[in-house]
Parts: structure tokens; C-alpha cells; sequence
């Protein structure tokens, strides 16, 4: 079983797909397969550039294309029934026990509400899932209809993520509309996030930092 194989993979695809659209209809933002993707691909990234092992990196993709399948059993509590769910799933194929374990952890602990990084796969997952904040994960275009989570995720133009492995440093680089959102706001939803990315690095040997139209937050 490989990364390449898990995004093929029917059960997946259909329980992310119902989790994404029960979460449309609740009002929240992108949480589908190409979210998954792209966190997949940015944990594995973030390994990566730390040196961590091919085999590391591949487990972490894994995960990270998982994560969010609970969505379509409920939101409240969603990581670890992604977790039971990653679980039943990878029992069915060929990957070894132990890295079934760490995948099924790292997916139980991404939440903020109820986890917290417990070692590298699962401390690389929550940053590449916290820092995903872009303007097109919001589904709704008419700006008279946003929530705070909308107006937080659309006030932002610009996103990077930059992981200095010489210094140990990772660094979520912010470009915010304040027209559409303050900075007030945006902290009143993702300051736990943030934090939460804070331990996930010391977990890697690093410092988190952000910065917020080039003045630094964290």
C-alpha cells in the first residue's frame, strides 16, 4: 500500500467525499480530497527538508490524505473516528502494523479541540493542516453571506509555508486582506491552531513563527 495507492482508493475517496459534503451544507469551508492532497503533500515536504526517511515521509502522506475521512461520521470528534475509520481501511491492505498504528495516531490527534502532535508523522500533519488557509477553501462567493471562518480563509491573498531545516525553523507567512478580515478576528479562530503548531514543532526540533502582512505574530 502506497501514497499513491490511498488516493485511489474507492472508501477513502467516498467517505471524504461525504464528510466534505456534509461539512458544505453545515456551513464550513473546503475539506475535500484536494485539501487532503495538498496537506498530504506539505507534511511530506516538511520531512522531508528535516532529513526524516523515505519510509517516514511516505506514512506521512498517507496520513495526511486520511485525515479528515471522520467528517462523514460526524464533525464533532471527526479525528478519531477518521482514525477508526483509516484503521478499518488500512487492516485490508499490506502495510506493516506498525505503520498502520502511527498513521491511525497521527489522524486521531490532528484535531485541536481533543489532540496534539505525540511524534513527528502526527506533528508534521498538524502544521500542514493548520497553516492550509487560502481564499478558494471558501465555498461561498457572495461576501454579504460570510461567517468569520469565511471571512478569515477569503482575507487571505497570499499563503507560504517555509521550513528552514539549517536555522529549524517553520514559518507560515501571511498576506491578509484587512478589509475583509482583522487581525483581531483572525487570531480569534486560529490562535489555538497556531499554538498547536507551536508544540508540533518542538516535537521536530523546531520553532514555529508567522508573520502577518510582514509583521511578525507568533
Amino acid at each position: 500500500m502506497t501514497y499513491k495507492d490511498i488516493r485511489k482508493n474507492e472508501e477513502v475517496l467516498a467517505f471524504l467525499t461525504k464528510g466534505n459534503d456534509n461539512l458544505g451544507t453545515m456551513g464550513y469551508t473546503d475539506h475535500s480530497a484536494a485539501h487532503c492532497a495538498m496537506v498530504a503533500e506539505r507534511a511530506g515536504m516538511i520531512l522531508k527538508k528535516f532529513g526524516y526517511s523515505d519510509h517516514d515521509i511516505e506514512v506521512v502522506k498517507i496520513a495526511g490524505f486520511m485525515h479528515d475521512m471522520g467528517n462523514a461520521i460526524n464533525r464533532h470528534r471527526h479525528a478519531e473516528y477518521g482514525a477508526l475509520l483509516a484503521s478499518q481501511i488500512l487492516a485490508k491492505t499490506d502495510l506493516p502494523l506498525e505503520d498502520r498504528v502511527t498513521i491511525v495516531s497521527a489522524i486521531g490527534n490532528h484535531d485541536e479541540s481533543t489532540g496534539g502532535a505525540v511524534d513527528p508523522i502526527s506533528a508534521a500533519l498538524i502544521i500542514a493542516d493548520k497553516t492550509d488557509v487560502r481564499r478558494n477553501r471558501v465555498r461561498q462567493k457572495e461576501m454579504a453571506t460570510f461567517d468569520i471562518h469565511d471571512r478569515v480563509n477569503y482575507a487571505v491573498t497570499e499563503a507560504k509555508l517555509k521550513v528552514n531545516a539549517e536555522k529549524r525553523v517553520i514559518t507560515l507567512n501571511l498576506q491578509l486582506d484587512e478589509s475583509i478580515c482583522s487581525m483581531l478576528e483572525y487570531f480569534e479562530i486560529f490562535l489555538q491552531r497556531m499554538l498547536m503548531c507551536r508544540r508540533a514543532s518542538e516535537i521536530l526540533g523546531s520553532k514555529f513563527k508567522m508573520t502577518a502582512n510582514g509583521s511578525k505574530i507568533v
